[in-house]
């Protein structure tokens, strides 16, 4: 009685090992190139230009020339700036858009989110000339706000709070109601912490947009003093001759943040693009 699930178990795991081997194989190419980054920025530009994918002996000498070369710290420190106030407004509004569209009933709202999405039809490209143009007229070149505006709400996130808002219980709308809590209170009390798994998942996808935005910020930042991480990369990149060593030490310096973020947030991520709440 013991054996025959013994040999039915190892049976599926001799049937599993193709999967296994496919995967880990997967798994290297998928990490190789994070892998190579890291050691690009250990080694010179010779080295790197020769294709060396183990660890040197040049880290600091690159770390020294980026620091003399590029703003390093005032480009992350805006990025930094840009890139949480766009993630803490976008949130704010898009989750009471979803939260709205969602939860309470009228009959022009199906037509209006129609129309919103219609919106993402629209090539951003299409819409850089106006949008610069607005912002310029506004006085907002160079500045936060110039940089977050024409990303402060985004139909992709709209539809993602509301889509997941279809989890949100009503009944707790109703007991709320009922003990007297008001429509600001029921979103900020309940219905925030409820979606906290949906705005982890907003978050990082928003942080990221934000920290590795390059066009928008280059037509509106016109201040070396106020360039970004992406920005200085470019800059790196777009000399005569280029510095490799240096250059894969600044994507580097770029890429750890956003790394952080989604480690930091892998498991509500997931559970917030799945539309799980809590």
């Amino acid at each position: 009685m013991t054996e025959k699930p013994k040999r039915n178990k190892s049976a599926i795991q001799r049937r599993l090992i193709p999967s296994y081997i496919f995967l880990i194989i997967w798994s290297f190419f998928s990490v190789f190139p994070l892998y190579w980054m890291i050691t690009a920025a250990t080694n010179d530009t010779v080295e790197v230009a020769r294709g060396k994918i183990w660890f040197g002996t040049h880290a600091a000498e690159n770390f020294r020339n980026l620091l003399a070369a590029q703003p390093l710290w005032k480009s992350m420190g805006n990025s930094f700036l840009y890139a949480i106030a766009q993630t803490l407004l976008c949130l704010f509004i898009c989750s009471l858009a979803g939260f709205g569209f969602e939860l309470y009933a009228d009959k022009a709202k199906d037509r209006l989110f129609a129309f919103l999405l219609l919106a993402m039809m629209i090539p951003g490209v299409a819409t850089m000339i106006p949008l610069f143009v607005l912002i310029s007229r506004m006085g907002l070149l160079n500045s936060v706000w110039g940089f977050i505006l024409p990303q402060v709400s985004t139909p992709f996130m709209i539809m993602m709070f509301r889509n997941n808002s279809r989890n949100f219980p009503p009944a707790i709308m109703e007991a709320a109601r009922i003990d007297g809590q008001t429509e600001v209170g029921i979103f900020f009390k309940q219905y925030m912490p409820i979606m906290r798994s949906t705005y982890a998942a907003a978050a990082v996808i928003t942080f990221m947009n934000a920290w590795n935005a390059y066009l928008w910020p280059k037509v509106v930042m016109t201040d070396n003093r106020a360039q970004t991480m992406p920005m200085l990369i470019a800059n790196l990149a777009s000399g005569y001759t280029v510095d490799y060593g240096m250059l894969m030490m600044g994507v580097l310096f770029c890429s750890i943040p956003t790394m952080v973020v989604f480690f930091v947030l892998q498991k509500q991520f997931a559970e917030g693009i799945t539309g799980s709440v809590k």
